[in-house]
């Protein structure tokens, strides 16, 4: 094998790679410009229509400068010369939905115009300033930046190096007998309307993507207090649920013992039950213990109970009070109607609803005063915290703001009903109502209507706005 046949072959190698990229970068340039695709400015009234009067504005002058700098100072055909203004004023327009498009008739309107003047130029004649026309100069400027605003960078660019090619070839290459050049100024110009572009394009994508990073962010923090809340709601009632459920296991395991000579068939059921008691016990702690692992805070500096403290009553409401007083709210509590037991679950919700208003008060209301009332009805419970105007104006709070959303999710629970609303002297009332199963009538007092449970319209006002702060 002679030297020559490497050499040869590697020869051929590079210059297939050399085609195959030439003719892989010429793919690129067809997708990119050679099309009629829509690329509209963005749906705002203020962009939508200001731009377009701008624009159109200009396209008029465009026609007007360029019909009449073509056929009084360059020698074309009045008419022609208005065909060619047409086109460039056209591409003017047609930039403000389909750029690209717009690019292309802004170029072929040039080199119509430009070809048409060269006919026409004699030496020692008018210098027409050539192979851009003044009017013609500004309408591929309107273009550039309406392209540059509104398509990929890339595009952009490939247009800006297709134009200032072009300018090259007709002025450097070809040129003309008698001029006033203007290919160099246009080559700047185009790039920097280009460059604005591509940086005022920038921009706008950014200020999208931060509005939409900012609503995910609020989004995912309100789906965080939610999941936390309900996380706080499921650890406080397992402590409800397993103490019912000790009381149970304990029970079927006396039971056996109260009964003379009990049967083998009571025994087993009885051990039976404990069994199953005993195990859901079980299983309620592991759920408990991979709850309680997160150690989360409490909802405020007034509960300072460890995480596997017994959860709070109303018997505590007193001292709840104090506390609150401590830190500086003035608060008066009373209670109306006959008081009797209340499930475990209603009185530990109403307890959290009433230190979370507090809370609120404390938070956003300074200088105000809260009441508390609770009412106590045959068909459940409803609790009142009431606070006055705030007397100075409230520090920014560090919270979520969204003591509501626990408020709801408890008294969801409980299938009850929370308010909250703006008073007309500028304070602020919550108002839940707690519903409770009713407890036995006498023998003849009229029968409720199984289906009716609902408490009188009168304890749920319709609230016009709702707000988390006081």
């Amino acid at each position: 094998m002679s030297r020559v046949e490497p050499v040869k072959r590697w020869g051929n190698r590079q210059g297939a790679w050399l085609w195959a990229r030439a003719e892989r970068m010429l793919r690129v340039l067809h997708d990119d410009l050679w099309t009629w695709r829509a690329d509209p400015l963005p749906p705002s009234v203020w962009l939508r229509w200001f731009p377009h009067g701008v624009v159109l504005l200009a396209a008029f002058g465009v026609l007007v400068g360029d019909a009449a700098q073509l056929g009084d100072n360059g020698g074309i055909e009045p008419g022609f010369a208005f065909l060619i203004a047409v086109a460039q004023a056209g591409a003017m327009a047609l930039a403000l939905w389909r750029p690209v498009a717009a690019w292309w008739l802004s170029m072929a309107g040039m080199l119509v115009g430009a070809f048409a003047v060269r006919a026409e130029m004699v030496p020692g004649g008018y210098e027409f300033t050539w192979p851009w026309t003044a009017a013609g100069l500004i309408g591929h400027l309107f273009v550039m930046l309406l392209l540059a605003l509104r398509v990929r960078t890339r595009v952009s660019l490939e247009a800006l190096a297709l134009t200032a090619l072009t300018t090259y070839l007709v002025q450097g290459v070809m040129g003309a007998a008698n001029y006033l050049p203007t290919g160099q100024l246009a080559v700047i110009l185009f790039t920097v309307v280009v460059v604005l572009g591509i940086a005022l394009r920038g921009r706008r994508e950014a200020r999208n993507e931060l509005a939409e990073q900012t609503t995910l962010t609020a989004e995912e923090r309100a789906r965080r207090t939610l999941l936390e809340e309900r996380g706080r709601i499921a650890r406080e009632l397992h402590d409800v649920v397993a103490h019912h459920m000790s009381v149970i296991s304990i029970q079927a395991q006396v039971a056996p013992l109260l009964v003379e000579n009990p049967s083998d068939e009571l025994k087993e059921n009885l051990a039976g039950i404990r069994q199953n008691a005993l195990e859901a016990l079980t299983e309620l702690r592991r759920v408990l213990g991979v709850l309680r692992a997160e150690h989360p805070d409490a909802l405020d500096g007034t509960d300072t109970a460890a995480p596997h403290a017994p959860q709070p009553t109303l018997d505590r409401l007193d001292a709840l009070v104090e506390n609150i007083r401590a830190a500086g709210l003035a608060v008066t509590a009373d209670s109306s109607g006959l008081r009797r037991p209340l499930p475990p679950g209603v009185e530990l919700s109403a307890y959290r609803i009433v230190q979370e208003a507090l809370s609120n008060v404390l938070r956003h209301a300074p200088g105000a005063s809260a009441e508390v009332h609770l009412i106590h009805l045959p068909i459940g419970l409803r609790v009142v915290v009431t606070n006055t105007r705030p007397l100075h104006t409230p520090a920014p709070s560090q919270g979520a703001g969204h003591g509501l959303l626990g408020m709801r999710e408890r008294v969801a629970m409980l299938d009850g009903t929370l308010t909250a609303q703006s008073l007309p002297d500028g304070g602020y009332q919550v108002a839940a109502f707690l519903p409770v199963d009713a407890p036995d009538l006498p023998t003849d007092a009229p029968d409720l209507p199984a289906d009716d449970p609902d408490p009188p319209p009168d304890l749920f006002p319709d609230p016009s706005t709702e707000d988390d702060a006081p």
